[in-house]
């Protein structure tokens, strides 16, 4: 997998109006992102409303990203057990990824 380019930091201030982004589900996540960028590319936009959406993309793309990290986990799970079963194990996100990347 590539690794994304790191992007900056919401302002305090877009973290509070985004915390709702925490509680979606990937496909919600995933069709905010598509319409703010659509938005986005759209222009016309106050400059204020520019930033203001730019942050809640990010947002966005990164709850999106860490869903798919954790689904990308789960996946690896499956795939390492015996003769292929599908036997979850209960791992937390950030518990897996140091696991995953020290088995390679």
């Amino acid at each position: 997998m590539t690794e994304a380019t790191p992007l900056p930091a919401p302002s305090a201030d877009a973290t509070n109006a985004n915390a709702d982004v925490d509680a979606l589900a990937f496909d919600d996540a995933f069709a905010e992102l598509q319409r703010v960028v659509g938005v986005l590319e759209s222009g016309g936009q106050s400059l204020e409303s520019t930033i203001t959406q730019y942050e809640r993309a990010v947002a966005l793309q990164q709850r999106c990203e860490r869903l798919l990290g954790e689904a990308d986990l789960r996946v690896q799970q499956l795939m390492r057990q015996p003769g292929g079963g599908q036997a979850l194990v209960d791992v937390r996100p950030d518990q897996g990824a140091a696991e995953a990347g020290g088995s390679e």
